[in-house]
């Protein structure tokens, strides 16, 4: 049973436990040990990290967990999620790490792994990870201990990546961008890459400070970017998170449109184009009631799977899909990437709105949503609001009222002490009674 790894690594408020310095060595040795190959090739591991203040400690104690063990540790310094994911493949690494909370606040960090293959790790694999730290690990001996070393180059590298999965020949000359970096891991790398291919750039959420990340900006903030789009007369805003593997877009009247409403633009454009795989679009159990409805209207399948983009990647690859996604806005593009990349995706809708010569409010429009209510209630550590009696019982009472006029998701996050509980109905007024009704039974089990 996992009990330190969530839906996406290893998450919480640093120097708390489980995210202390002591923690992350023990995490660091675990997985160069698990990792560690007995053939005599090279035992390499890649860094990233964003721009959160403990990011600096959980690097420096991941690296000796790691060197520890007889692993070379490559520190790529602040970049995207996705470009970990990328350079652990083409650097032939045996393990890629990502210190990130992602859009949680600054206090909070995490760690994310790769595979050598570039995509996150199994359920499997860090599980077998969790029994190692438990049991401990044999370090290396002397001779064998492993270095370190920074790479400088990295974020150049996953921008030449980028570029190389766009069009050959797309110019985005004459469009101006307001891009929200959220104060996160790509606050250099994406303002770049635009002015690379020609578009007027207009940054925000690009000077981090180590406390600022995510705050009032980013893709769980898009207000600030709305109200610049409609200020300067930008043509789209891009809104990033913190380690930009996600993306939410803002047209030119500053209406802000989710993942839902650009994986619909894609899967549509790529089945017209004969490249949707499967004709099959994967997302979550979170996404809009909507979009199904609209796929199917034009023959395409909706594969649904439990929350977080590593289950999205995993059922893409399990029956061969290359488009999918999160509501959130994690967009996966395996034809390119191993992992969401929001800047991928924000770029190729750039790319539609120059194919097209159509405006940004035009193309993320593509349905109506069925309404839709989501609430999330704190609990306390130690705590499981979903097995208490009061609890169960309202959520079979408001299962059985939304029985065929819609539907109600309850669950537990997989990142933060919530529970999150979502509706979707065309009638409004049942859709908040049943939300509530649930609502109110959690918050009464713990107090």
């Amino acid at each position: 049973m996992r009990e330190l790894f969530g839906t996406d690594g290893v998450r919480g408020t640093a120097n708390l436990h489980p995210m202390t310095a002591e923690m992350a060595l023990r995490i660091g040795a675990a997985a160069g040990c698990h990792f560690h190959r007995e053939d005599g090739g090279s035992h390499r591991v890649v860094i990233g990290k964003d721009t959160r203040l403990s990011g600096y400690m959980f690097e420096n104690a991941l690296t000796a967990g790691l060197t520890s063990t007889g692993m070379d540790v490559l520190l790529l310094g602040p970049v995207p999620t996705p470009a970990v994911g990328l350079m652990t493949r083409s650097m032939r690494a045996d393990l890629g790490v990502m210190i990130s909370a992602s859009h949680n606040p600054a206090p909070d960090n995490g760690i994310k792994f790769f595979g050598p293959d570039g995509f996150k790790l199994s359920d499997r694999a860090e599980a077998a990870i969790e029994r190692l730290i438990e049991s401990g690990v044999e370090p290396a001996p002397a001779e064998g201990i492993g270095r370190a070393k920074r790479v400088d180059d990295a974020r150049f590298r996953y921008g030449e990546r980028i570029k190389a999965s766009l069009p050959r020949g797309l110019g985005l000359r004459g469009l101006r961008v307001v891009i929200d970096c959220a104060n996160g891991a790509a606050y250099r790398a994406a303002p770049e890459i635009l002015w690379e291919l020609g578009a007027t750039v207009i940054p925000l959420g690009v000077e981090p400070d180590g406390f600022n990340i995510n705050r009032d900006c980013g893709s769980t903030s898009p207000g600030a970017a709305a109200k610049l789009v409609v200020e300067r007369g930008a043509d789209v805003g891009i809104c990033l998170d913190g380690d930009a593997d996600r993306v939410i877009l803002i047209d030119e009247q500053g209406r802000v449109a989710d993942g839902d409403q650009l994986m619909a633009l894609l899967a549509i454009r790529h089945a017209a184009a004969g490249r949707l795989a499967g004709r099959a679009l994967v997302a979550t159990v979170m996404s809009n009631l909507g979009l199904e409805r609209h796929l199917s209207a034009h023959d395409i399948a909706l594969e649904r799977t439990a929350v977080g983009d590593r289950y999205v990647v995993e059922r893409m690859r399990e029956g061969g899909f290359n488009l999918g996604g999160e509501q959130s806005g994690h967009i996966v593009m395996s034809d390119h990437a191993t992992t969401g990349d929001g800047l991928m995706a924000g770029l190729h809708f750039l790319a539609e709105m120059v194919a097209s010569e159509r405006r940004a409010g035009e193309l993320l429009c593509q349905f109506e949503p069925v309404p839709q209510l989501l609430r999330n209630v704190r609990y306390s550590a130690g705590e499981a609001p979903l097995e208490a009696a009061g609890v169960k019982a309202a959520i079979a009472e408001s299962e059985a009222e939304i029985s065929g006029r819609g539907r109600l998701l309850i669950r537990r996050s997989g990142t933060e002490p919530l529970v999150r509980v979502m509706a979707e109905s065309e009638d409004e007024v049942l859709m908040q009674r049943v939300v509530e009704r649930v609502i109110a039974a959690v918050e009464r089990s713990g107090a």
